[in-house]
């Protein structure tokens, strides 16, 4: 699979069982994590906005468990894990399931750096299996994390 790459976000396959998405963001890092770990503002940007998200649970520390659920015209879909790391504003480690495919779980590592005034995002996905990271990219993961991002970046100008 070739790398997809926009202005702003690359998505490319690394060796056999990752992912690595790499995205800036016009706000500073500190922001930015927030965003991303606040239960208040993951519902404004988490996936595609043709669904709702509700953070059921979000205990952002190493230990602490998460669960989303998103509703839409085409049903329901819960995703969960454990953060395993945090580093704040610089870090996050956590493992990433989704309900619907259950015992499938990658580990996400998140690092957020800071350059001039934006952010610079680096998200690797390391999965069990070649066979699930390729699941991963024929879900369509690639267009609901542009998607997300896309209004990540819409959100962080209102914070």
């Amino acid at each position: 699979m070739a790398a997809a790459a926009s202005q702003t976000m690359t998505v490319a396959p690394r060796g056999e069982r990752e992912i690595v998405i790499t995205r800036e963001f016009d706000a500073p890092r500190e922001l930015v994590f927030r965003a991303m770990t606040d239960p208040a503002v993951i519902p404004q940007w988490w996936g595609p906005a043709r669904y709702t998200t509700t953070v059921e649970t979000l205990d952002a520390r190493p230990g602490g468990a998460w669960r989303f659920v998103q509703k839409g015209a085409d049903g329901e879909f819960a995703f969960r894990g454990i953060f395993k790391e945090i580093v704040r504003p610089s870090r996050v480690v956590m493992t990433f399931e989704w309900e619907g495919l259950p015992g499938h779980i990658s580990t996400n590592t998140l690092v957020l750096e800071e350059r001039a005034g934006r952010t610079l995002m680096t998200s690797t996905s390391t999965f069990e299996s070649r066979e699930d990271r390729d699941g991963m990219i024929a879900s369509g993961m690639e267009s609901g994390a542009r998607e997300g991002y896309d209004r990540l970046d819409a959100v962080l100008k209102t914070l």
